[in-house]
């Protein structure tokens, strides 16, 4: 990959509305280029035979059997409601 520029930073610098100074601009600049050559190094590393993974770890979801139980019934479930109408909970209405 090709280096950053000074120019390279200014610009995305404008685009996300940051004001840098040059001497940031100079220093964001030889930042980004060592990050750049740290991350070009996993280019060198060979990976023909690993199989690509979606994770690190072998981990599948655990899920439990889907099964009926009982529940409340609806006076314990409508108990502690502030307002009830016909079974159900009265709430105020949000359309005019």
């Amino acid at each position: 990959m090709d280096k950053i520029t000074k120019e390279q930073v200014t610009h995305v610098a404008h685009l996300a509305r940051l004001s840098v100074s040059e001497e940031e601009a100079e220093r964001f600049t030889e930042q980004l280029d060592k990050i750049i050559e740290f991350a070009e190094q996993l280019n060198e590393v060979d990976t023909d035979h690993i199989s690509p993974t979606s994770h690190v770890l072998d981990i599948h979801n655990v899920l439990r059997e889907d099964k009926t139980a009982p529940s409340l019934d609806r006076e314990e479930a409508l108990r502690n409601a502030p307002d009830q109408e016909n079974g159900q909970v009265k709430v105020p209405s949000v359309l005019e």
